[in-house]
């Protein structure tokens, strides 16, 4: 109960809750203090009415039961003036002419016989200012006693008062207990409302499906059925452009094949030095990056279709980084660069063994394409504050700071850098080391490291080998 107030103070701005739970604290508080104050009030008046007509009529047989007397009966007294404030009632019998008072139960009660006759009120300096409630009988006979009644008003008053309240209570009493009710049913009915998140969460670019309404309550259907909707239309967005990627990739591979292969007949017909072998040489150099463009946009259209079911499997990193480092031998031969591994751990990693290829083939192939011709690129497995990371190390020319955060986009290639990269490699393996929770991070090398060049470095989610 305490943790609903605090939620429902904590969520308001301006006396409005913006949650729905706390909405509903707030409005059920508001009707029970409401309908409390309202039976209080309703009781206030009938029963105030009630209490009235009864008394009243009990203070006119009084008066009525002396009227016939000539003269005053003995009278029993009050004991003390607790009695006046519990209800009792104050017999007066005046005379005849109403001058003198002849017998009063409480004589220190100074309330003067009324002029007129029936109910009047009648405040007095007595007992705090109080007030009373008066019944002066009217004459029988010219010889008979005139009779007055008198009885504490403010008696009344507190019993009527006390009535109200008790009827209140029991609204006031269950309003902690009908909040507590409350707030367990909204908790309960939100838990499907917290799943439908986990499922909204849960989505990718890769795996858009539709969320389930199975238990999600009928006033947040059209919601999710409209959630839903959206996610179709990016679905079909999504396939369109993977389609389209993929019809031109498989297009132009077509075309270029063709260009390299009389590119291969033509090379014996050029001459070795002058203009021609050096426009050769371009053309040749513009007829590989357009390869290897149309290969790397196949790769990021696999990267975007939708996840496969094939379950992730234990993998052994160090095997994989020679194999990759192996396939790529044909590049660091063409650049003369030299390529070293250092495997300081052995584990294993969780993950499809194609997707640890995509994020290590494109690093180590985006060094190979950077660093400079005779230099080296070096692979390390090794552990960095006991976490296990991968360092693919270059002697390229390094990352100017302030483009440092944009390496990672689609198609964007440092200014002034060598041509032959695409624009693609860091951007498809960031995508693929995100889906299995592990996170690339790029920093120039220091003069003390044998700088320039970068470190790409990969930090790795393990289970125990």
């Amino acid at each position: 109960m305490i943790g609903a107030l605090r939620a429902l103070r904590a969520n308001s701005a301006w006396g409005r809750p913006r949650s729905l739970r706390s909405q509903l604290l707030w409005w059920l508080l508001t009707l029970h203090l409401v309908a409390a104050g309202l039976t209080a009030w309703f009781a206030y008046v009938v029963y105030g009415r009630l209490v009235h007509n009864f008394m009243d009529d009990q203070m006119r047989l009084v008066a009525e039961s002396y009227t016939s007397h000539r003269k005053p009966p003995p009278l029993l007294p009050l004991a003390n003036a607790t009695d006046l404030a519990r209800g009792a009632f104050v017999l007066q019998l005046w005379s005849a002419d109403g001058d003198t008072l002849l017998a009063s139960s409480w004589p220190a009660l100074a309330v003067p016989l009324q002029p007129g006759t029936g109910f009047g009120d009648v405040r007095t300096g007595l007992g705090d200012d109080a007030t009373w409630r008066v019944y002066t009988a009217p004459g029988a006979r010219e010889d008979r006693l005139r009779v007055q009644v008198v009885q504490s008003d403010d008696f009344r008053r507190h019993r009527v008062i006390r009535r109200a309240l008790f009827e209140g209570l029991p609204i006031a009493l269950l309003l902690p207990l009908a909040m507590l009710i409350l707030w367990i049913i909204v908790t309960a009915a939100s838990r499907s409302l917290r799943a439908v998140a986990r499922d909204v969460v849960a989505q990718d670019e890769r795996s858009l499906s539709e969320l389930s309404v199975a238990r999600v309550p009928e006033e947040i259907t059209p919601l999710v059925d409209a959630f839903n909707g959206l996610l179709a239309r990016l679905r079909a967005a999504f396939a369109t452009q993977r389609r389209f990627v993929q019809d031109a990739a498989h297009e132009l591979r077509s075309p270029i094949a063709a260009i390299t292969l009389q590119l291969e007949a033509l090379r014996p017909h050029v001459a070795s030095d002058g203009d021609a072998a050096q426009r050769f040489e371009q053309l040749e150099a513009g007829v590989t990056r357009a390869r290897h463009l149309v290969d790397q946009l196949l790769s990021l259209s696999r990267q975007e279709a939708p996840a496969s079911t094939a379950a992730a499997a234990p993998v052994d990193l160090a095997a994989l980084l020679r194999d990759s480092l192996g396939n790529l031998m044909v590049l660091a031969d063409q650049r003369g660069v030299d390529v070293g591994f250092e495997g300081q751990v052995y584990l294993l990693v969780n993950a499809p063994a194609s997707e640890l290829r995509c994020v290590f083939d494109n690093l180590i192939d985006n060094a190979l394409r950077y660093t400079r011709q005779g230099s080296a690129v070096d692979v390390r497995l090794h552990a960095v504050e006991g976490r296990p990371v991968v360092d693919v190390v270059d002697h390229g020319p390094g990352i100017p700071s302030d483009l440092m955060g944009r390496v990672f986009d689609r198609f964007f290639r440092v200014p002034g850098a060598a041509a032959g990269g695409s624009g693609l490699g860091l951007s498809i393996a960031q995508a693929a080391a995100a889906r299995h929770g592990m996170r690339i991070a790029l920093r120039n090398r220091s003069l003390d490291e044998g700088g320039p060049g970068v470190v790409a470095r990969v930090y790795l989610p393990v289970i125990p080998a």
